[in-house]
């Protein structure tokens, strides 16, 4: 009994020392081989929506973030960030932007008419965020907090069931929009 304990305490040993320097390896080979990557293309990915919708033409955010970068891509080609999106990268990337051929569009959100719904499918596997829900040949809903706008189901609905409508303004989606800070009040000034 006292051998299987010892043999049993040394293999527990032996594992934790194993794994301790294998962590040890592994994070030294993390940094020793670090790919250093354009600090701007961190800047733009952390103020894309993340959605990788497809929208602008890239697979994902982070090659559209490349690529505006890179001037591959213009700073207004995602259509789900607006004009807001196009300033923020623009303002990062030291450029001038036309902004007037940008839509910026209020935020929607998709919903299925379940007049209309088949259950085919086809917009489950092209939502990038998972927002859809249903089964085959059953009526599918939207998940309304999931759901980014894309509007990369709309186009393989068979039925036309899905349409994009602006979000309802609620008590937790209201927000009091900031001043303009172009126009400056004539205040008297005071004695």
């Amino acid at each position: 009994m006292v051998l299987q304990a010892e043999i049993l305490f040394a293999a527990i040993f032996s594992l934790g020392i194993m794994g301790t320097a294998l962590g040890f390896a592994l994070g030294y080979a993390a940094k020793f081989f670090k790919v250093e990557q354009n600090p701007l293309v961190d800047k733009v990915i952390a103020i894309m929506p993340g959605s990788n919708c497809g929208q602008c033409g890239y697979p994902g955010c982070t090659p559209a973030a490349e690529a505006v970068v890179a001037g591959e891509a213009a700073a207004t080609c995602c259509p789900p960030g607006g004009k807001v999106l196009a300033q923020e990268i623009a303002e990062i990337l030291n450029i001038s932007l036309d902004l007037s051929q940008v839509d910026d569009k209020p935020p929607m959100l998709a919903q299925v008419d379940e007049n209309h719904c088949i259950g085919c499918t086809r917009c489950i596997k092209k939502c990038p965020t998972d927002a859809i829900i249903g089964a085959n040949k059953q009526i599918h809903a939207v998940i309304q907090d999931a759901c980014t706008g894309c509007e990369a189901c709309i186009d393989v609905c068979p039925t036309e069931c899905l349409q994009m409508h602006p979000i309802q303004t609620t008590l937790k989606t209201w927000h009091w929009d900031k001043p303009d800070v172009s126009i400056k009040p004539d205040l008297p000034l005071a004695a």
